[in-house]
């Protein structure tokens, strides 16, 4: 295993620049996911660190060694693609070993590898077995174990759960997951789906528009976001954002008055959906939409034509067009400059 150091990395088409500068470093046996919207440039990095892109400018290193000029097949890296990428007419043991078998390893060997790969993933009824008959989340499973059986020092993940369904998303998570704890191999995956980076990742790389907005574990990018895009990327359903005043350390917002930090002017108010809750006094607020889930109670409302996203996991009887009051939780405000978007302290 190794880490990945990636630094003041820079890539163009033509004379447009799609990557600015970016600087990273991922620990031995890391799990990092890299999220951001489309287009932010997440994917070109990964293929950049798999050595599928050219770089314009700064160095990757992975342990050791500078692989800025090495081909993909001598960085010591797997990568597992959003498509599977099979071989139809080979079975899934043969598709598992194909990459040994073209190293020139021995029949042995990558039997041997093979069968480790496929018990680790639960294949090992399926080896004799054509992709064809494989569900999605099976054929996923297969690219892992292509990956797994080379023991690569890094794996890679191009948005591997984006072709499956809500349910089987949330299973391959699970068993991405416990691979990851089992093998301990320093992992890089791209998502845009910020759920999976929550859940699967030691530490999150937002990116937008080929920078980095914010590093960090997903706690700490949830409860401490840098700026407003982060504040409202990470967290489902994202964060709401008030227009507001600051006045003497106090936050004005709709005939209400909240404690708030040093400074005057104009500001955003960033509340958590969670952070709402009914009260007498509050923010003054017209119910538009309610969508019960069971275990939870999601209304959309607006307050001074501002949308607002509210959850309870109590029952409410909330009503299209209903006025309700709902106060923050002081204790979990987030106030951002309404010009930079930057948190304020």
């Amino acid at each position: 295993m190794a880490g990945v150091k990636i630094h003041d990395i820079r890539k163009s088409y033509g004379a447009v620049e799609v990557i600015h500068g970016v600087n990273v470093d991922i620990g031995d046996g890391e799990f990092v996911a890299l999220v951001g919207p489309s287009g932010c440039g997440k994917s070109t990095l990964l293929r950049m660190i798999a050595g599928l892109e050219p770089i314009n400018g700064g160095t990757i290193a992975i342990g050791e060694r500078v692989v800025n000029n090495l081909p993909p097949a001598q960085r010591d890296i797997a990568m597992v693609f959003q498509t599977y990428a099979l071989y139809p007419h080979k079975s899934v043991a043969e598709n598992m070993g194909f990459a040994l078998k073209v190293a020139g390893a021995d029949r042995a060997e990558i039997k041997r590898r093979v069968a480790e790969a496929a018990e680790i993933l639960s294949l090992t009824e399926y080896l004799d077995r054509k992709p064809r008959h494989l569900s999605g989340g099976q054929r996923q499973r297969v690219a892992m174990g292509r990956a797994i059986v080379r023991d690569p020092q890094v794996f890679l993940f191009d948005e591997p759960l984006s072709n499956l369904d809500a349910k089987l998303r949330i299973q391959m998570r699970t068993e991405i997951k416990e691979l990851h704890q089992r093998l301990k191999t320093t992992t890089i995956f791209v998502t845009h789906d910020q759920i999976e980076a929550m859940t699967l990742a030691d530490r999150i790389v937002v990116m937008q528009a080929g920078n980095i907005e914010q590093i960090g574990t997903p706690l700490d990018l949830y409860d401490n976001p840098a700026n407003e895009f982060v504040a409202t990327f990470i967290g489902a359903p994202s964060m709401n954002l008030l227009d507001a005043e600051l006045v003497d350390g106090q936050i004005r917002v709709s005939g209400q008055v909240f404690p708030g930090p040093a400074g005057a002017g104009k500001v955003r108010l960033g509340i958590r959906p969670e952070h709402l809750s009914l009260a007498d006094t509050g923010l003054e607020m017209q119910v538009k939409v309610v969508e019960p889930t069971g275990s939870e109670t999601m209304v959309f409302l607006t307050c001074q034509g501002q949308d607002i996203t509210a959850v309870f996991r109590e029952r409410h009887a909330f009503e299209p067009g209903q006025t309700v009051h709902l106060a923050p939780d002081t204790e979990y405000l987030h106030v951002f400059n309404a010009d930079s978007g930057a948190r304020m302290s």
